[in-house]
């Protein structure tokens, strides 16, 4: 069973608004088992949607179409659809009271405009749309479905849960699509994909592997198209019980599990405390942890030294250190780290200080260089990381490596953490 997705609008095409409805409505629709082949974005022209739906009509079971239903004369989707279905436009009872009603609740005038709302094509069944003026439509030509849908999200995520997905769940025979990610940190993709290479190779015949990367992990995505949900469900969890045996020490978790969930997770089951001294990431460690709720059974301090002098005074650096080495340095870490555990009395502390660029960087130290440090009672850990030349990704990938140092002492895995290629 596949779906197509059409997103109607002018304003998604030039980029003034983000499509944030395809990606909600793709997720509702392979919960209840239908698999979306493709997403379309269209401009409000009417040979544009046209040849847009007669595609999707004809190549999928199931076409969604949003956008394009407003008042105004450049909204032109209800009129098209009209066309190419064969039908004219009729006024819609119930809808014309409902709006009408609405908008004098409000001091709306209901103009002509808002009465044009309840034009809908004969040929289609209306769902009501009780949180705006424009109605969802339903159409079917031979085996196929089509929906049309308002472009405000609330309004959209309300029709299809109230109305759209019971009536596809009546309308077909629907079978499972089961999804689950691992989230994964350490190892670059070739590496990761080398190693577990015989576990993916002797996968089931009806479980999909995919590989989603970003700069600080990589998510392993296993799933399983109409089939038998709970005996697909168990064979997934089953396949990652084995896998974690495989990479014990780079599974993050599930799902929506970040290396910084990971490490809170960790402090709060061992009750355990965290501080953090940073320079070159400028708060960003800092501000992944208090983002997250419960952060203060764990979270002391962070402390954004910047400049030199702060490294000194207030972490107690000393200034030696800082012109022998320079501030990029190891030294210059480890007593970041050391300073910031022992003035807030932390268990653990992370410090990181580096060049994030595009400027400051040198022959000997490069943009992207960053020193990372972990401190705890044993003594500290600390390791030199060489990134690349784009600020943002340097600041992301270092935060995310210095919390991933944490996760790796945290969790006995110091045997990983010995070999900085790994991190």
């Amino acid at each position: 069973m596949t779906a197509e997705i059409i997103t109607i609008g002018d304003e998604i095409l030039i980029g003034q608004i983000v499509d944030t409805n395809s990606a909600w409505i793709a997720q509702r629709l392979n919960e209840c088992g239908i698999r979306v082949a493709s997403k379309w974005s269209v401009a409000d022209d009417r040979q544009a949607i046209t040849e847009a739906v007669e595609h999707a009509l004809a190549t999928s079971d199931v076409v969604i179409v949003t956008g394009g239903l407003g008042p105004t004369k450049d909204d032109i989707t209800k009129k098209t659809l009209a066309e190419l279905f064969g039908c004219g436009l009729v006024e819609h009872k119930p809808t014309y009271e409902l709006v009408r009603k609405t908008l004098t609740a409000r001091g709306i005038e209901f103009n002509p405009l808002n009465q044009a709302q309840a034009l809908v094509p004969e040929c289609c069944t209306v769902l009501m749309n009780y949180n705006g003026t424009a109605p969802g439509m339903w159409f079917e030509r031979g085996r196929s479905v089509l929906v049309s849908l308002p472009g405000v999200p609330f309004e959209m995520k309300a029709l299809m849960t109230d109305e759209v997905l019971p009536r596809l769940k009546a309308h077909f025979s629907l079978r499972a699509i089961v999804h689950k990610t691992m989230i994964t940190f350490g190892l670059a993709e070739s590496v990761l994909a080398q190693t577990i290479a015989p576990w993916e190779n002797a996968l089931p015949p009806f479980l999909h592997l995919a590989y989603l990367p970003s700069p600080s992990q990589i998510r392993l995505r296993l799933s399983a198209y109409e089939v038998d949900g709970i005996d697909a469900t168990r064979e997934i969890d089953r396949q990652f019980a084995q896998l974690e045996t495989i990479i014990p020490a780079y599974v993050l978790g599930y799902d929506d599990a970040t290396v910084f969930s990971a490490v809170a997770a960790r402090l709060t089951a061992q009750k355990k405390t965290l501080a953090v001294a940073e320079s070159c990431t400028g708060g960003r460690i800092s501000s992944r942890f208090t983002a997250m709720a419960g952060a203060s059974e764990y979270f002391l301090c962070g402390v954004t030294s910047y400049s030199n002098e702060a490294k000194a005074t207030v972490l107690g650096v000393d200034p030696e250190a800082i012109r022998e080495h320079g501030a990029v340095s190891q030294e210059v870490a480890e007593q970041m780290a050391q300073g910031v555990r022992r003035i807030t009395g932390a268990d653990y502390a992370i410090a990181t200080t580096g060049i994030a660029g595009p400027t400051g960087g040198s022959a000997d130290k490069p943009v992207g260089t960053v020193w990372i440090a972990v401190a705890h009672s044993e003594g500290v850990i600390s390791r030199k990381m060489v990134y690349g030349q784009l600020r943002e990704q340097n600041i992301e990938r270092a935060s995310a490596t210095a919390a991933n140092m944490l996760r790796l002492i945290l969790n006995g895995h110091t045997d990983t953490l010995i070999n900085a290629g790994m991190l």
